[in-house]
């Protein structure tokens, strides 16, 4: 009786993984072999473990990736496309994020940038830190209807709240006057506070031309490429999209 009373009373505290390892000790023999402080470390393991796997979950889906299965663990090395092996996996202990730096990742179409970015992404997720992905005309898109109905500031407001902002398709039209203005509000919101990655087809050396006006260039370059880890793509003959697509 005393044991489906402490059952219900761990339920009651919302500590169901705690009481479901419970029931498990009572119904196998082998947990009657350890000690209490043992058995006992065991179910706070247990709640902790699916605690880290709910959240985990929660910012993947708030993350919204687009590859939402990238990890590191998956980024392929193999195939030559300059990709150096120990800087990825230095990104991957996030201390970019924890140091509020950038990352810019450039090269041709195809080569796996956007998925290199979810997979960095993915492992600040893993570090409890939250992350959000988007293209960068959907950006615009999402911030010119935000004028209109509004929640510019609230749009502004969650978009500089993110540990890790993706911003993708970098430069894929040169940006308007009002354009250029939204995205230095983003960047100024974030810098030195947040960690953005930036995914374009386009050279670093080409951006300040798409932008526009020069003073708004400098600022917007300022923010982002000054404090920023760089990667670059370079890969010959048939992009990874055409590999993969070829693969039986």
């Amino acid at each position: 009786m005393m044991l489906t009373q402490t059952i219900d009373k761990l339920h009651r505290l919302k500590l169901s993984a705690m009481a479901r390892a419970l029931e498990e000790q009572t119904h196998q023999t082998v947990y009657g072999e350890l000690a209490f402080e043992e058995r006992l470390g065991l179910l706070v393991d247990r709640e902790l473990a699916e605690r880290d796997n709910r959240k985990l979950a929660t910012l993947l889906k708030g993350a919204k990736l687009r590859f939402p299965n990238a990890c590191p663990e998956d980024i392929d090395f193999r195939t030559p496309r300059g990709l150096s092996r120990e800087a990825i996996l230095s990104l991957c202990q996030n201390g970019w994020v924890t140091n509020r730096q950038n990352v810019i990742i450039t090269g041709p179409t195809g080569v796996g940038k956007t998925f290199v970015a979810c997979a960095l992404a993915a492992s600040a997720c893993r570090a409890g830190l939250s992350g959000h992905y988007l293209r960068l005309p959907r950006l615009l898109q999402e911030l010119h209807l935000a004028r209109a109905d509004g929640s510019y500031g609230k749009v502004l407001t969650r978009l500089a709240k993110y540990a890790v902002l993706i911003i993708d398709d970098w430069g894929l039209a040169k940006l308007t006057e009002r354009e250029r203005r939204d995205l230095l509000e983003i960047l100024e919101d974030r810098y030195d506070l947040k960690s953005t990655i930036v995914s374009s087809q386009i050279p670093i050396d080409k951006w300040h031309d798409l932008i526009g006006d020069p003073t708004i260039a400098d600022a917007v370059l300022d923010r982002l490429v000054h404090n920023a880890h760089q990667i670059t793509f370079s890969m010959k003959g048939d992009s990874m999209r055409k590999l993969l697509s070829n693969k039986p």
